[in-house]
């Protein structure tokens, strides 16, 4: 008898954990996709992250990250440590995002980052049906298993694009079918995209790309400009402090994300870049 009233706290102790664990797990999910930019460089010099963290990407614990596992985590930098493999990661714009957030709204609760960005891939390897696009939808699913809403793709990408002129000149066009694909295929037609507009590039044809990013002409959709903002010694990544400073919150974020969508087309958020520049 004693043993079996045993089994059965057991049981239920592992019943009321499990429903507690339920209703810690974040419901307010944010996809980071793209580049190196996005996986975040800064704090990276010669292959070795300097740990420094900025205040604005400290760990919060109503912040989450979806790590390779499938598993949810209190978030901390690197977030792609375990998704940008063979890469040495360092700060990115998803913790200053994510706290910057629940600072303006703590009322909107647990807010979790699911990881998706590599570092020098090209808008062609992010197409419907590769890998990463595959990884992309797959790990987001994932992260809805046990409940939750989308609130938006963060989307930092197009450095590589910048060294064809026919990938430059595709750009566009390519970005625009990309953003409708992911949002048909997590049936989420008008979900909320930010997307950064290039600081820096691997190519002559930056100027291209960045007309093209600040030209998409999708509903629900903003555009952060990083023009001016400090890069790394490399000329391609930017500072940790640059990363902390993109300021994606800002895009409308309550009105977009949290209520009803009416936004008719793309509009650009220009940075304040005088403070942060030296």
């Amino acid at each position: 008898m004693m043993i079996e009233l045993l089994f059965l706290v057991l049981v239920w102790g592992r019943l009321v954990n499990c429903d507690d664990y339920a209703k810690e797990l974040p419901k307010n999910i944010f996809i980071l996709a793209g580049q190196s930019n996005m996986a975040g460089r800064g704090g990276v010099i010669d292959g070795i992250w300097d740990g420094i963290i900025p205040p604005e990407c400290k760990p919060n614990p109503f912040i989450f990250r979806f790590t390779a596992k499938l598993t949810w985590e209190e978030a901390r930098e690197p977030l792609h440590k375990d998704i940008d493999l063979n890469k040495t990661c360092g700060i990115g714009p998803g913790m200053a995002f994510a706290n910057s957030v629940l600072y303006r709204d703590p009322s909107i609760g647990r807010v979790g980052l699911v990881p998706c960005a590599i570092g020098g891939t090209n808008i062609s390897q992010w197409a419907r049906g590769t890998d990463l696009y595959n990884q992309l939808i797959w790990r987001t699913k994932a992260a809805l298993k046990r409940g939750g809403i989308i609130r938006a793709l963060l989307w930092y990408q197009g450095e590589s694009d910048t060294k064809s002129y026919d990938d430059a000149k595709c750009y566009k066009s390519n970005l625009e079918r990309f953003f409708t694909n992911v949002r048909a295929d997590l049936g989420s037609p008008i979900l909320p995209v930010f997307q950064v507009a290039l600081a820096s590039g691997e190519g002559p044809y930056i100027e291209i790309v960045r007309e093209a990013q600040l030209g998409i002409e999708l509903p629900d959709v903003r555009c952060v400009d990083a023009k001016g903002l400090l890069l790394q010694p490399d000329g391609l990544h930017l500072s940790a402090q640059a990363e902390a400073s993109l300021e994606m919150d800002k895009l409308h974020l309550r009105k977009l994300v949290f209520e009803t969508k009416t936004s008719p087309k793309s509009d650009l958020y220009q940075l304040d870049t005088t403070q942060i520049q030296n």
